[in-house]
């Protein structure tokens, strides 16, 4: 008698339940939990988008409920390639910084250079310096630009949101040297593509690009004439964190291993003239490779510290849950990050799968990029702002320019770094401009009329309606006071519980 297993119907059926598994994986064990919880109410909905996303939208809310709580997180964890809207897409393929490769860029920025610097007439020379200056200033623009209009408009909120976690951890500062001209491969290049794998692969993607090696100064470290700032950094800011115990001798013995990395036209270059090749010692184990090598195994050790687990899960939980994170939670990041080898998505799987972070929702204070972001997504998000300059100019304003820090350690990530009364005051000039004046947003050309109205209809927003159940009484009492739409827009954007997500 033949078996039923070898029927072909029963075959056709197991193969198309295989591959309705491959398309649609099955959701992370540390999500599972998830798969209970209460995200029915539209105001735990935004409460969860507000934290996972740059803020809650009525379309990322209507998705959200559509899918369920766990497959959307997953969803946003195993992030795949999705569209922009046409109008943020055009404006991102129309840069210089899309068309042109970097190497292109920067040869052509230093043939500028040489040759402004080569002219004989003194006002000539400091014309054309200027000249060069500002399109380095133009570059960086762009780079802004393009991230904000993915932060704005990307289907892969989350995916935006550690992009930008880890361009802030392993900060450069555009403002030195022609990093104006590499901080936006150094984004599109070096992080973004990592910023929800490996950790180790991020890692050595940074240590590889230009933008790094030239902040750090690392383009001059050589033997016998050795630069520490990249060993140092690396070990205090980017792994092990700076009570790991490790030496000033590891410091050292880590600088030497990265003699020879530089710089060359624009592009990441080993020169082995330039490199130690004698024997060293890191943290208490030789280096058993030599040339470029040395520096892979290198990176290996201190990715796959447990110092670097706990220091990365700690920080991603300072970002994501609280200024001082359940050391329990951050125990139990740290062994999800060893136990993956580093998996960037299966460590903040844990975390959201955490009742420490549900506890935590509606209690994080927004720095200014995300306060900027959130409220231009909730006041616009039926529409792609034509001009993202003025979101440029708010952040600048608060302090938080994006790849303006001037030290490694990147921006501050906590609520004190941010809520002076001075900051609190900018905060309520800039909820005005977005609530009563946003028309700039697609204002093209300065000085263009501004279309009318100049505001959005915030009290009409049925995101806006679910966030009113949250809100406290003078909050309630002052939006009752308000005199116009404008003033309406503005103090909702300006009260307590908007600061937080």
């Amino acid at each position: 008698m033949t078996s039923g297993f070898r029927r072909p119907g029963f075959i056709l059926a197991a193969c198309l339940l295989w591959l309705a598994g491959c398309a649609q994986p099955l959701t992370r064990p540390e999500l599972a939990g998830l798969q209970q919880q209460a995200a029915r109410e539209p105001v735990l909905q935004i409460a969860w988008l507000d934290r996972v996303s740059w803020g809650a939208t009525a379309a990322s809310q209507a998705e959200l409920a559509r899918q369920g709580l766990a497959p959307w997180l997953q969803g946003q964890l195993d992030a795949r390639p999705a569209p922009l809207p046409a109008a943020a897409q055009a404006q991102i393929d129309a840069m210089t910084i899309s068309r042109t490769p970097v190497s292109q860029l920067v040869a052509a920025l230093e043939a500028q250079r040489k040759a402004a610097d080569a002219l004989p007439d003194v006002e000539q020379k400091r014309v054309a310096r200027q000249a060069y200056q500002q399109e380095l200033t133009r570059l960086a623009r762009e780079a802004q630009q393009r991230f904000l209009l993915r932060a704005l408009y990307s289907p892969n909120q989350l995916q935006e949101q550690m992009t930008w976690f880890w361009i802030n951890h392993f900060n450069v500062n555009a403002r030195k040297a022609n990093l104006r001209a590499l901080i936006g491969d150094y984004e599109e290049t070096a992080i973004r593509p990592h910023a929800l794998g490996r950790f180790r692969d991020l890692l050595g993607a940074t240590l590889r690009h230009p933008a790094m090696l030239r902040y750090l100064d690392n383009a001059q470290n050589a033997n016998n004439r050795l630069n520490e700032n990249y060993a140092r950094e690396l070990m205090e800011l980017h792994t092990l964190g700076v009570d790991a115990g490790y030496s000033q001798a590891d410091v050292q013995e880590l600088a030497r291993v990265l003699t020879g990395l530089g710089v060359r036209e624009g592009q990441f270059e080993f020169n082995p003239r330039r490199h130690d090749f004698n024997a060293k010692t890191l943290l208490g184990q030789p280096i058993t490779q030599r040339g470029l090598a040395e520096a892979d195994e290198a990176l290996d050790r201190l990715a796959r510290a447990p110092q670097t687990a706990r220091f990365i899960s700690r920080k991603l939980a300072v970002y994501f849950v609280a200024d001082e994170p359940p050391p329990a939670l951050v125990d139990r990041m740290a062994a999800s990050f060893t136990r993956s080898d580093g998996d960037i998505a299966a460590t903040l799987a844990t975390m959201f799968g955490s009742p420490e972070f549900a506890a935590s929702l509606g209690h994080q204070f927004r720095d200014p990029l995300h306060y900027v972001v959130a409220g231009v997504r909730l006041a616009y998000e039926g529409r792609v702002v034509t001009n993202v300059g003025p979101m440029i100019n708010w952040l600048n304003r608060m302090g938080e320019p994006l790849y303006g820090h001037e030290t490694p350690d990147g921006y501050p990530l906590t609520r004190t770094a941010w809520a002076s009364a001075g900051q609190m005051t900018t905060r309520f000039e800039i909820a005005r401009a977005i609530g009563a004046n946003g028309a700039v947003l697609f204002r093209t050309e300065d000085g263009a009329p501004l279309e009318r109205p100049a505001f959005p209809p915030l009290a009409g927003s049925q995101v806006v309606a679910a966030l009113q159940t949250r809100l406290g009484a003078p909050t309630r009492e002052a939006l009752a006071e308000a005199k116009s739409p404008q003033d309406w827009n503005t103090y909702l954007l300006a009260s307590p519980e908007f600061m937080n997500r």
